[in-house]
């Protein structure tokens, strides 16, 4: 199966900020500290048109996690992984578990990264232990 790599809406340009130097990647912060990923021009949270770039962690702490053992056509190679939601800064991230499944936990310490998938070989962002 190959894919369709066309840019998505700024993601392709967050991968690209944090491909190429963890200090590049940046998120957005309204006047009231609410974050959120760029493009932007009004914070969806409070609808404040106030915005800045902040540089964004590229450490984080994991919230929640599950594992996916029956994975959409895009992820088939993949599977079974596991699959992330970790606070980064003032943002809640989502990413693919990358180390032992058996050793992720609620509460750990995690860093990004961008790896290509098994699967199809688009980019996509990666979790691994601190």
């Amino acid at each position: 199966m190959t894919s369709q790599n066309t840019p998505d809406d700024g993601y392709d340009d967050f991968l690209d900020a944090l491909s190429v130097d963890d200090e590049t990647a940046q998120y957005v912060e309204c006047s009231n500290g609410h974050g959120s990923l760029p493009p932007r021009r009004v914070c969806p949270v409070c609808g404040s048109t106030s915005l800045s770039d902040k540089p964004l962690p590229n450490t984080g702490t994991v919230v929640t996690y599950t594992t996916i053992h029956a994975p959409t056509p895009d992820f088939d190679a993949d599977a079974p992984y596991t699959v992330i939601i970790a606070d980064v800064g003032p943002l809640k991230l989502t990413a693919i578990y990358d180390g032992d499944r058996q050793d992720v936990s609620i509460g750990m310490d995690i860093s990004l990264t961008v790896k290509n998938t098994e699967t199809t070989g688009d980019r996509a962002l990666y979790a691994q232990p601190v």
